[in-house]
C-alpha cells in the first residue's frame, strides 16, 4: 500500500480514464491529440481498452492526458 500513496492514478481503472476522456473531449479531439488508430478508425471503448492494455507507450500517453485534464 505504501507504494501507491503517491500514484495519482491509484484506484482509477483504465476504462474510467478512457470514458472520462471521451466524454470530455470526444473521439475527434483524442484522435488529433494522441494520434492513435483506435481513436481515429475503430472508435469504441472496447477496442481502445484492448489496444491500450497491449501497448504500454500508448497507455502512458492516454494516462498523461487524463492527468493533465484533472489538474485543470
Amino acid at each position: 500500500m505504501e507504494t501507491q500513496k503517491n500514484n495519482p492514478l491509484h484506484g482509477i481503472t483504465l476504462e474510467q480514464i478512457v470514458r472520462h476522456l471521451v466524454e470530455h473531449y470526444g473521439w475527434e479531439y483524442l484522435a488529433e491529440e494522441v494520434r492513435l488508430n483506435c481513436f481515429q478508425n475503430n472508435q469504441s471503448i472496447k477496442s481502445t481498452l484492448t489496444f491500450l492494455r497491449k501497448t504500454p507507450w500508448a497507455r502512458t500517453k492516454v494516462e498523461t492526458l487524463y492527468l493533465k485534464l484533472k489538474r485543470k
